[in-house]
């Protein structure tokens, strides 16, 4: 029997099916396109997500292809100064193109020991109490522990599963897609700056290998957006908002997208589990999609192994759809919020503007740029400590940095008394006795997910949170 079943080979699944490895996890992924998309719907990796990166030693990796961006501008296109003091040694976006980041995260995951199987569509599942029987379309049958859903919006396992998706249709929509232009950059860049002062939403620049990516309103809402658009209609929008058509031609890919917005009622149901966008969707601004979705994982990956594992505490697996439900909620509501930013209507626009004035304010403007990069989250661990709940970033120690401790997914224990001990707890729990002068609490226990859930500096007290995160002590 497998011990998970991933459906889906994007950057979720992946990223999953990796930190599953990590753990020893037998882990399978199946992903039904034959190949890898060429389709570049993200543009980059917010800070989180470039801190999960570094945390299992695959940033290197990342800035060896992508850019790096200030931050500023992500917040319904106003653009503000990066704000001071943000809680990151990563303070900036990674540009990087979808494809390639799930090229880097699927070599990443081979490395580990995933077996991906592409052109395999899962169709079917039943699970009972000890484990999920799959149905691909070739009529194979695949049994599993436990399945993961990461299979995107129109997610087959979320409606297989029959868990409610909850939230609004598709009002307005856009085609997005990559061709060749034919007018002069500086003429192509002039008109879409004056287009972009009244809309947002409209957008060309340069992608790459002489290719524009251009964004830009539909003429309304498809009855089925999985249908591509055709050149012919990107010409027609360009003409209506930019009255040109820049001369656009030779398509790469052609797509469309919609603002719909919603959130499955459940990341859970026995054996299986949803994450990404088959938990949720959202209009793409702020960029903040592929990172929720890279970030579920996370968190995921290790209370799935630990319940495969056998060592996981009662309630474990379920703290995943506690803690990632409400995030994912958060993210819904600033995009909506966003999309009303958006809106050329008088009332919307004051209001743009009202915000565009308090996010003058350092206060202001940090707290919406950690909110959509993810550095602001905090899990509701109870009352105390105000690093309960939050992820530590890359702290300097005495003798190296904390990311570097943290490639083998374990928890750890940073410990600046050397007095602490975690004995019975040694096979889940490294304990690193080291300094640091941007610590300033004697000891920190964190997950696997880089997450504080303990600080102190009393081994009764540190006795007494342990089994909580990471099961019985082992004699």
């Amino acid at each position: 029997m497998i011990d998970v079943i991933v459906a889906g080979g994007g950057p979720t699944g992946l990223m999953l099916a990796s930190e599953l490895r990590l753990h020893g996890v037998h882990t399978l992924v199946l992903e039904k396109e034959s190949e890898p998309t060429r389709q570049v719907r993200s543009l980059g990796l917010h800070v989180r997500s470039v801190e999960v990166m570094d945390q299992r030693g695959l940033l290197e990796r990342f800035l060896a292809h992508g850019q790096q961006y200030p931050l500023g501008g992500f917040f319904a296109g106003i653009t503000k100064p990066r704000p001071d003091r943000l809680d990151t040694t990563h303070p900036y976006v990674l540009g990087i193109p979808q494809p390639v980041t799930e090229r880097l995260l699927a070599e990443h995951a081979i490395e580990l020991g995933v077996e991906i199987r592409r052109g395999c569509e899962l169709v079917g599942l039943s699970q009972d109490d000890r484990g999920v029987t799959v149905e691909a379309a070739d009529g194979k049958q695949l049994r599993a522990r436990y399945l993961v859903g990461c299979d995107g919006g129109r997610s087959t396992v979320r409606k297989l599963l029959g868990v409610d998706f909850p939230g609004e249709h598709t009002r307005v929509e856009y085609l997005l897609g990559e061709m060749e232009v034919a007018a002069p950059p500086e003429t192509l860049a002039s008109v879409v700056a004056e287009v972009r002062k009244t809309h947002k939403g409209f957008g060309a620049g340069p992608s790459g290998d002489g290719l524009y990516r251009v964004v830009v309103p539909a003429a309304g809402v498809a009855e089925d957006r999985s249908v591509a658009p055709t050149l012919e209609e990107f010409k027609q929008q360009l003409r209506v908002f930019a009255g040109t058509d820049f001369g656009v031609h030779s398509p790469r890919w052609l797509s469309r997208f919609g603002d719909a917005t919603r959130l499955a009622e459940r990341y859970r149901v026995g054996r299986v589990l949803l994450a990404g966008d088959a938990a949720h969707i959202h209009p793409p601004l702020g960029g903040q999609g592929l990172n929720l979705g890279v970030q579920d994982a996370f968190n995921l990956g290790w209370k799935l192994a630990a319940e495969v594992n056998g060592w996981a505490p009662e309630g474990l697996l379920d703290s995943y759809h506690t803690e990632r439900h409400p995030i994912a909620a958060d993210v819904l509501n600033n995009t909506r919020v966003q999309s009303e930013l958006m809106s050329t209507e008088p009332g919307p626009q004051a209001v743009r503007r009202l915000l565009s004035e308090l996010m003058d304010f350092e206060e202001v403007n940090r707290y919406l740029t950690e909110k959509i990069t993810a550095v602001g989250v905090r899990y509701d661990f109870g009352a105390g400590h105000e690093l309960l709940g939050r992820r530590l970033r890359d702290i300097r120690l005495k003798r190296g940095r904390l990311y570097e401790l943290m490639r083998g997914g374990r928890g750890l224990l940073l410990d600046q008394t050397g007095r602490l001990s975690v004995a019975g707890w040694a096979d889940r729990v490294d304990h690193v006795v080291d300094v640091s002068e941007e610590l300033d609490v004697p000891a920190a226990l964190l997950r696997p997910d880089g997450h504080v859930v303990w600080v102190g500096a009393d081994q009764q007290d540190l006795l007494s949170r342990l089994p909580k995160w990471f099961g019985a002590a082992v004699s």
